[in-house]
């Protein structure tokens, strides 16, 4: 699933890739594996699956995946990549599964581009055995952090990358909005992602240019900060943090 936006395009499937094999954003995908506790040969549910990455993991993990995506150039780069896996067409608010179909639903960083992520957790709990388990991960849009020399700035910037989203803030909703749908056994854990890599960089760019686009800031202003970000990329100073969430529950 996109960062930022549900239509994906060639830049945006780089610059997930660059982000998905980020240690720390490794580290919490195999987490977010160890909450669902899924037995050997259990459906389940990647939603927003991107192009595919987690579905082939859990499925060397034993498990039997499906990945579900509403973006027609996801789905079809997954399946280029991960030949013989089951990928859907499909939306988190709809899903193309049967009632109980499945003992694990997985969803990372997918709520916040949802208008109504509670409808999405009602198809989530439809969808779900009883005893399934459901893993959400995402960020807090509001509390990301950049290094910079130019804090005002940053704010503006960061600001303006928060204001394009539907819930920029879902991820501090986790708790309850699982509790809404009646899930059980509700558990949240926070965690902090860093990024230090040049790799990053062009989510970075990304954030300028939305801002520029926005008018949130000018473009001297977007010019001068990132070419400040690029320089501290090429010099080992680039610094990034993502406050991230990952909640769990169980179906009854």
């Amino acid at each position: 699933m996109s960062e930022d936006t549900m239509d994906a395009t060639p830049g945006l499937v780089a610059r997930l890739d660059a982000a998905e094999t980020e240690a720390g954003v490794v580290r919490l995908r195999h987490r977010s594996y160890e909450l669902l506790d899924l037995s050997p040969g259990a459906s389940v549910v990647d939603v927003g699956c991107g192009t595919g990455r987690a579905v082939a993991e859990l499925h060397q993990r034993g498990a039997a995946a499906i990945g579900v995506d509403p973006d027609e150039l996801m789905i079809a780069t997954a399946r280029r990549r991960w030949p013989g896996a089951d990928f859907r067409m499909g939306s988190a608010e709809s899903l193309p599964l049967p009632d109980q179909a499945v003992s694990g639903y997985r969803a990372d960083k997918v709520l916040h581009v949802l208008p109504d992520p509670s409808a999405a957790l009602a198809e989530a709990h439809r969808v779900l055995t009883p005893g399934g388990r459901i893993v959400l991960v995402g960020q807090d849009w509001d509390a990301l952090m950049i290094d910079s020399s130019h804090p005002e700035l940053t704010r503006a910037i960061l600001r303006s990358q928060a204001d394009s989203l539907p819930n920029p803030q879902v991820a501090r909703s986790y708790r309850n909005l699982l509790l809404d749908a009646g899930f059980q056994d509700v558990a949240v854990e926070a965690h902090t992602s860093i990024f230090t890599e040049p790799g990053f960089l062009p989510m970075v760019e990304a954030f300028a240019a939305k801002a520029d686009a926005a008018g949130s800031v000018t473009v001297e202003q977007s010019g001068a900060w990132l070419r400040e970000q690029q320089f501290r990329a090429a010099m080992g100073r680039l610094f990034v943090a993502v406050p991230m969430m990952v909640a769990s529950a169980r179906r009854s």
